[in-house]
Order: structure tokens, then sequence, then C-alpha cells
């Protein structure tokens, strides 16, 4: 990766975080992962389901949609965990020194 080009700065992860919690499955959209985010919403609605069938009759909406509520917060935390992952990865590549495993380490260390 040293040919000199530089990669684009990859999407802004509180971006992400805010499309992910407005829209389900738009951050992995947002991120490139198109399939992930509709992975993420199959099993949202069939966990929703099944937790809307097997709670008792008695349970709030939350309640009775636990499973696809469940889902629903792992897929922001995801969309969210890969963009700062790949944010992380590109300041550290932007540095001058981001690909020098010796740092400011004396060369007989």
């Amino acid at each position: 990766m040293s040919d000199g080009t530089a990669t684009p700065a990859p999407v802004n992860p509180y971006l992400v975080l805010g499309a992910a919690i407005v829209l389900p499955a738009s951050g992995h959209v947002m991120l490139g992962v198109p399939a992930r985010g509709l992975q993420f919403l199959f099993f949202m609605v069939i966990l929703g389901w099944i937790t809307m069938k097997l709670a008792p009759a008695d349970a709030g909406f939350i309640g009775r949609h636990a499973g696809g509520f469940l889902i629903y917060a792992f897929s922001i935390l995801d969309a969210y965990r890969i963009a700062r992952i790949r944010h992380a990865i590109w300041v550290h590549k932007a540095r001058p020194d981001g690909d020098s495993a010796e740092g400011n380490a004396p060369s007989n260390m």
C-alpha cells in the first residue's frame, strides 16, 4: 500500500450509527455490506414473530416482540463497530508512520 495513492475516507461512524438507529440495515448498506443488513432484518422479523407467539397475552408491545428488538440492537452495534474499525484503520494508514512497526523505538531494539 505504499504506492502513493491515498484511500478515500470511510463513512463517518456516527453517521452510520444514526442511520442504523433510524432505519434497520441502512447502516450496513452505507458500509457496503447490504447482505449482512438483510440477514439482520430476516432474523429480526423471525425472532420478533417467535416471541410474539410465545409471549403471554398480557405482555406489552416490546415484551411481545423482544426477540426482534434484541436483533435490532445487535444490528446497530454491529454496523457501528464495522464503521469504527474501518475508520481506525484508515486513520492509522493515513499517518506518515502508520505502516511502521517500529514507531519511535531505536533500531537496535
